[in-house]
């Protein structure tokens, strides 16, 4: 249920009031009692994940990702070791 912000016109008086979507707006001011009470268009609010399995990474624009794929591979130790010879056949003696 979304929160709504209202606010007087006659008195000021501004509160915000937790309800429905279906519910009717509110009219009557709790402060003055003057039918004067204006619904407020709000900014909204964020997307919070909350709970396990969601992390930072998760989400990540493709640039940062090449950019941490390239890193990595860069990062890699070069395999120096000499790859073992083949022996070539002995010499046929006849």
């Amino acid at each position: 249920m979304p929160t709504y912000e209202y606010q007087c016109q006659h008195c000021g008086h501004g509160f915000e009031l937790f309800q429905q979507m279906s519910d009717s707006l509110k009219k009557k001011c709790p402060e003055c009692k003057k039918l004067k009470l204006k619904r407020l268009i709000g900014a909204g609010s964020a997307v919070v994940f909350k709970g396990s399995g969601f992390y930072e990474t998760d989400y990540r624009s493709e640039s940062y990702k090449k950019g941490a794929k390239d890193a990595k591979e860069s990062s890699k130790p070069k395999n120096d070791s000499k790859t073992p010879k083949k022996k070539s056949p002995a010499p046929n003696k006849e």
